[in-house]
């Protein structure tokens, strides 16, 4: 199906046989895969007895050489597949088979994606960013110790660098516009904590998705489409939040958090606001000071400053909670 869709995605007619010629099979193959593609992945042909089959715009898809050249030199090899249920979760699988790290997987869509807390990611084809990016981490967990934070600072650089100035942060790795969310992180550790692991870093950003859309999402988003006002190149985007990540990956391996923490505030949305800090059923109300060296939210409760982290903990505003 992707190999078609490739054919189709400029938005113009074409014919059956035109069609079954450059794949190599029958033209009644090439309809029942038109079939498959408006049945499974929901996108719209339009056919035309006497001038074919055509999209009902023009698509353009992920191509694996086209982002490593938009990326420059990060030295991380490129895969994009057409359907996957997970990025993250297939990384896992090759990294279980045998496919040495650093690499980055994309994929077209997601069926089953994921959130931090095991909350589900929209992923309708061909509209977003799915990006899972595997790297060895030496040395022990704590070399990864907020690196999410560090990473949702890469991406709100790469959105910014990609003309949405108003992209920021909240705390531990949320990028929102105007208060709604546009991308978010992911982060998970396989292999020995103590020695060696792998860290696979997954990357979810709302692209051309409309407002409109029918997946259910239990919280305010956005989209860059909704913000700029037209379609965005996911392949120049992508390129950028890899060359984005190499540069602040980097930095956190050879300093740790507190070599951008400064960069960090600075986008940091959320500063002098009333909120509520989750952990379970249990909720500690204060005011946002800020981030310290380790990544933790620093809070003014009843008057006292205090530290709290955990990949458990979720942050609300106080009228929101």
């Amino acid at each position: 199906m992707l190999a078609l869709l490739k054919l189709l995605q400029d938005g113009r007619f074409h014919s059956g046989e035109a069609l079954g010629g450059e794949l190599g099979i029958s033209r009644s193959a090439i309809w029942k895969q038109l079939q498959s593609l408006e049945a499974e992945l929901g996108i719209e042909v339009f056919k035309v007895p006497g001038r074919g089959y055509r999209l009902s715009a023009p698509m353009t898809l992920l191509n694996a050489k086209e982002i490593e050249r938009n990326a420059g030199d990060t030295g991380w090899p490129v895969f994009v597949e057409a359907s996957l249920d997970s990025t993250n979760a297939e990384v896992f699988r090759r990294l279980d088979s045998g496919c040495g790290a650093p690499f980055v997987l994309l994929s077209e869509r997601q069926t089953a994606g994921r959130g931090r807390r095991g909350r589900a990611w929209a992923s309708p084809f061909a509209e977003n960013l799915y990006c899972s990016l595997a790297l060895r981490v030496d040395g022990g967990m704590r070399q990864v110790e907020a690196l999410s934070l560090t990473v949702g600072l890469a991406v709100a650089k790469a959105l910014q660098a990609s003309g949405l100035e108003a992209a920021g942060l909240k705390w531990p790795n949320d990028v929102l516009v105007d208060g709604q969310k546009i991308a978010g992180i992911l982060l998970e550790l396989s292999g020995d904590p103590a020695d060696v692991c792998h860290v696979v870093i997954g990357v979810g950003i709302n692209v051309n998705m409309a407002v409109d859309t029918t997946a259910a999402i239990d919280q305010p988003w956005t989209s860059m489409r909704q913000h700029l006002g037209r379609m965005i190149d996911r392949n120049e985007l992508a390129g950028e939040v890899l060359r984005q990540l190499t540069r602040y990956v980097s930095l956190h391996w050879q300093s740790g958090f507190s070599s951008v923490r400064d960069e960090w505030e600075a986008l940091h949305l959320w500063r002098g606001r009333p909120v509520a800090l989750l952990a379970g059923t249990n909720a500690t109300l204060g005011g946002v000071l800020g981030v310290d060296d380790r990544g933790a939210i620093r809070l003014e409760v009843d008057g006292v400053e205090q530290v709290f982290s955990g990949g458990e903990l979720s942050l609300r505003l106080q009228h929101d909670s």
